[in-house]
């Protein structure tokens, strides 16, 4: 190893697990990389804070255990970095850039910091339209932005994994670009799930999956999403390709970030969460942007602690959210799929300039529909729908069928059942939304617009 033939630049002081106190005669920059050796193996540790002119302190991105007082420290030369290669795709990788699937390191000698600075504002290219996913729901309602970034809210068990792959799928198979997903504080069972879930249905190819586990020190989960941000910067900057980047679970990387704060003592501010909050977020979010070179499109899923929308991490990662995608568990125990919640979801580019006059009208007249039967659920469940007006059951009826055309079959499931999946363009959406609104399937039966893909070829009678 080239580091232990160099002169240590100081020695341990102190270990309190993953921190680690340095005596050194010159002290590194901040965020430099430092290496010491535990038990024959190498471990990485990132400097955060300088405590006095001859003394430092640092995070371990690896276990401690071992480390001793005394130890000798290395210096590395540089801040983190990973290896990059256009061979990365279809791998499964660490913090480091380290292959987790059992096969060979990636090949090559270029190497990126982690903590790069973002594109210059004038390289920086604005939002030039609407990435189609084919999911009927979020291209009518809440549309994903090229170059934009998207919130998916969403709990245990009302699809939030199956609706990442599907993303991934699409831009692989519509746009023939690319995906990045960063595991932040992913389970072992859970990333283990996706690995294979995505080599069967073919999606691993065109994907770079990064991985910082729950078990690993906060510091690994605290770095690993701006790692996998790295290989979408390079796959956007190199191959000029649609970037997809995605990471679950953004509130874990804010997560990691309190750890690592109260780790080196600093003093907890509101709730207490981390006072450096807004600018850890934004560290992040303000180098997912679009470029001269390519486009990174960014989905996020944000876990919201006791569905408290004003908590200050969920506010901080609003506050760079172009579009936001809640996921009701209301809509998942209808057996509505995706269950996303057509009333609060939404996109702050819903406006006419930018969807064009016919998206915008038929999204709107759609939510209205849909936002007038909801108004109309506890007078029905206590008197009965023919209770109600001629035209208020009208409405009812046409967004009780708008509400199950809005459903479909994903390819990312045809493997665990017989249903094929089904990709819809935006202009058939919208043209079977305006049949619905006239009136043209008022004699289908409801059943008949359930997870189905385009309404094209099916009676009204």
């Amino acid at each position: 190893m080239d580091m232990i033939t160099q002169p240590p630049i100081g020695n341990v002081v102190e270990v309190h697990g993953p921190v680690v106190d340095i005596a050194c005669e010159l002290l590194p920059p901040l965020h430099r990389a430092l290496k010491v050796v535990i038990d024959g193996n190498v471990a990485t540790l990132e400097v955060l804070h300088h405590l006095d002119p001859h003394q430092l302190r640092a995070i371990a991105l690896n276990r401690t255990v071992g480390l001793r007082r005394g130890a000798p420290v290395f210096d590395s030369g540089a801040s983190l970095q990973v290896p990059v290669s256009a061979d990365c795709l279809g791998r499964l990788l660490d913090v480091f850039g380290q292959p987790l699937d059992g096969g060979a390191p990636l090949a090559g000698n270029e190497f990126r910091d982690l903590l790069a600075a973002p594109p210059r504002l004038s390289d920086i290219l604005p939002s030039s339209g609407i990435l189609e996913t084919g999911i009927k729901v979020i291209d009518l309602l809440c549309p994903f932005v090229r170059g934009g970034k998207t919130g998916l809210f969403g709990g245990a068990g009302v699809g939030k994994t199956v609706l990442i792959m599907e993303f991934m799928q699409a831009v692989a198979s519509l746009h023939g670009g690319m995906s990045v997903f960063a595991g932040v504080g992913e389970r072992i069972r859970e990333g283990h799930e996706l690995w294979h879930e995505m080599s069967d249905n073919g999606a691993l190819a065109n994907a770079v999956l990064v991985f910082g586990q729950m078990d690993e020190s906060p510091g690994v989960r605290f770095r690993v999403g701006l790692a996998a941000l790295t290989y979408a910067e390079y796959l956007r900057d190199t191959l000029g390709k649609e970037v997809l980047f995605l990471m679950d679970n953004v509130f874990r990387f804010v997560q990691a970030g309190s750890e690592v704060s109260g780790l080196l003592g600093r003093m907890p501010a509101t709730v207490g969460y981390q006072p450096t909050l807004p600018s850890e977020v934004a560290e992040l979010e303000d180098r997912i942007v679009s470029s001269r070179l390519g486009n990174i499109t960014s989905v996020q899923a944000v876990y919201v602690p006791a569905d408290d929308m004003t908590d200050p991490a969920v506010a901080a990662i609003l506050a760079h959210l172009d579009t936001r995608v809640i996921l009701s568990r209301t809509q998942a125990a209808k057996g509505i799929y995706p269950a996303v919640d057509p009333l609060v979801s939404g996109s702050r580019l819903m406006d006419r300039q930018f969807l064009g006059d016919r998206h915008y009208d038929v999204a709107q007249r759609v939510r209205e529909s849909l936002a007038r039967c909801h108004e109309l659920e506890d007078i029905i469940s206590m008197l009965g729908v023919e209770e109600l007006s001629d035209a208020d059951q009208r409405v009812v009826q046409r967004a009780r069928r708008l509400q199950r055309y809005l459903t479909q079959p994903f390819h990312t499931m045809s493997t665990q059942n017989a249903t094929r999946g089904i990709s819809v363009p935006l202009a058939q959406t919208l043209a079977d939304c305006e049949a619905f609104l006239r009136g043209d399937y008022d004699d289908l039966p409801e059943e008949r617009c359930y997870m189905r893909g385009a309404m094209n070829g099916v009676a009204s009678s």
